[in-house]
């Protein structure tokens, strides 16, 4: 069962298409490709928000959609939930 996607090889996030716990191992996809990926959720993912699919540093950008989406505030490990606690939007 898929239970994120990744729509580009280079985003660094996954969208939750389930609702994802928290020590669950979850499935996904890469929209572009068709391949596979696993990721150990951290935290709970509500569906809709966004899976961290590697290690980011504060100071650094987060990519969706192969586009620079917004300002890591806060680091995020790898399978962590990616919201407005450790993401903000440049544009504000």
């Amino acid at each position: 069962m898929i239970q994120f996607l990744v729509h580009e090889a280079a985003d660094s996030v996954g969208v939750a298409t389930v609702d994802i716990k928290s020590g669950e191992t979850a499935s996904g996809l890469f929209m572009d490709s068709q391949k596979g990926i696993e990721i150990k959720a951290l935290d709970d993912i509500p569906l809709g928000h966004k899976i961290a699919l590697n290690d980011q540093a504060e100071g650094g950008v987060v990519i969706k959609y192969g586009e620079d989406i917004g300002k890591v505030v806060a680091n995020i490990k790898k399978g962590g939930h990616v919201h407005i606690h450790n993401l903000k939007t440049k544009r504000w």
